[in-house]
């Protein structure tokens, strides 16, 4: 198994990244893009530009190749992760008849609606990455979560038409279903022109990419917990049931054939907050963190290391983005006092995920009848050694990180090495492959802040607070 490579795309919400990993889950090398920020108009769409998926995947192939020192000749497939929730709509030549759809636009709470004769196909990120790269109609099964017309059982395409019709979308426009870490086709020779990837290369199917990042993680059914920090912020883990009408938590297809993921109520626009801090607070930290050599977030971690557990009663409710359901929600920092600076601000942040998903967390494993033992943390976010500890010390359990804390790309790599038969099964393959870093134990005098500090107040900010946006939104919609 020496000299044999896969690569790894992993699509996000605001990057595309590209990896290239050997069979033992080393990182040979990888290059990301950033997408092009979201278009958002009022009426409730959201566009990711022109064709912004497919242009950022050439340019990180490129950027990743010219670091790549090995032989080409030993790469044996490719593993393609993409972005869930989100709708891409096809002509027949492979090119987008408009926009991929984000998992943000309001549209993708209801079925497709044909309205344009170019569109040929409907489908996800995924459908239609495969198109492109291999020219086969074809998707992962487990990367349709919202309003298909997929049942959810089976996760075949229902064949009662009662039921498939009232999605309003004909078959012949939906690609064929196939089961996560499987041959979906073979790199054209178009795609390999483009990518640089070879041509011949067999392409595999993931999942959707919250699955896939378990998998990357090397989640197993222990009782252990992801916290997966991203656009979109959620916590996660795996079974082998389809729990169905479930009220914490709802579940979703696996990376691997019979695998389930469960996952719990999540922060819409998550670590876009923290970004959003850090603009807040100006161009003073940028340039102090390059003075340092440091990451402006990284700096800020730092300042916010000085600032007390609690932040002195200052609370973040991360209601940045409302969801569908509920368009009144706003985001709130709450309980300001004349000693509160920045730093205060950003650790607020910090803390308010923390306990919005311990709260979240600790409800699906309550319904689920599971003991929460250990929580993993994965995505840029886990970095900051400040936040690692308050999920430590929030969640009252030990926070581990792993080297590759951008797990979907690992998980992609799992399920190539899965689809060729490299591993037998998914434990094999993560025994071989994930690699933990580091460990966070819980400090017992903050565990007892955070949790009297959510009992008694941030459980219940909501409820208070709900009735007055109500009115709000009224006003200002």
């Amino acid at each position: 198994m020496n000299n044999q490579y896969i690569v790894a795309i992993d699509g996000g919400t605001q990057s595309t990244k590209v990896a290239i990993f050997d069979l033992q889950g080393t990182e040979i090398c990888s290059h990301s893009v950033r997408l092009r920020e979201i278009e958002l108009y009022e009426n409730g769409v959201a566009l990711h530009p022109d064709d912004d998926l497919w242009d950022s995947l050439i340019l990180a192939c490129e950027e990743m190749f010219k670091k790549f020192q090995g032989d080409k000749n030993d790469i044996i497939g490719v593993g393609l992760g993409s972005i869930r929730c989100c709708r891409a709509l096809v002509k027949e030549d492979g090119n987008l008849a408009s926009p991929v759809q984000s998992w943000m636009d309001i549209r993708l709470s209801r079925p497709y609606e044909h309205e344009d004769d170019n569109v040929k196909y409907v489908t996800t990120t995924t459908g239609y990455l495969t198109y492109r790269l291999t020219g086969e109609t074809k998707d992962t099964r487990s990367n349709y979560v919202g309003p298909w017309p997929i049942d959810p059982v089976t996760l075949e395409w229902y064949e009662d038409k009662e039921k498939f019709d009232a999605y309003t979308t004909p078959r012949e426009m939906l690609f064929d279903l196939v089961d996560p870490s499987s041959v979906m086709g073979y790199m054209t020779e178009f795609a390999s022109e483009a990518t640089g990837i070879p041509a011949g290369l067999p392409v595999v199917s993931t999942s959707n990419d919250k699955a896939v990042e378990g998998l990357g993680a090397g989640l197993v059914n222990d009782g252990t917990v992801l916290v997966s920090l991203g656009t979109y912020i959620t916590s996660m883990m795996v079974g082998e049931k389809n729990n169905q009408n479930t009220v914490n938590y709802w579940t979703n297809p696996g990376a691997t054939k019979d695998e389930y993921l469960y996952e719990s109520s999540g922060i819409r626009r998550g670590m876009t907050t923290v970004t959003w801090i850090k603009d807040l607070m100006g161009s003073d930290v940028v340039m102090e963190a390059e003075k340092r050599g440091i990451s402006p977030e990284a700096y800020l971690n730092i300042l916010a290391q000085d600032v007390p557990v609690g932040c002195d009663g200052l609370y973040t409710i991360l209601d940045w983005l409302s969801p569908p359901d509920k368009q009144f929600k706003r985001g709130m920092i709450i309980g300001f006092n004349g000693t509160h600076k920045g730093p205060h601000i950003f650790r607020s942040v910090l803390e308010g995920i923390a306990l919005t998903m311990k709260n979240n967390a600790q409800a699906m494993c309550d319904e689920l009848g599971i003991d929460l033992t250990n929580i993993i943390v994965s995505g840029g976010g886990s970095n900051g050694e400040l936040f690692m500890q308050i999920f430590a010390d929030v969640f009252g359990v030990p926070a581990h990180r792993n080297v590759i804390n951008g797990s979907a790309s690992m998980g992609a790599a799992i399920c190539t090495a899965l689809a060729l038969g490299i591993y037998q099964d998914r434990n094999e393959a993560i025994e071989n492959m994930v690699k933990r870093r580091d460990t966070f134990v819980p400090i017992e005098k903050n565990v007892r802040i955070y949790k009297e500090m959510n009992d008694k107040v941030y459980k219940h900010i909501t409820s208070y607070t709900d009735d007055l946006l109500k009115k709000s939104h009224e006003i200002f919609g």
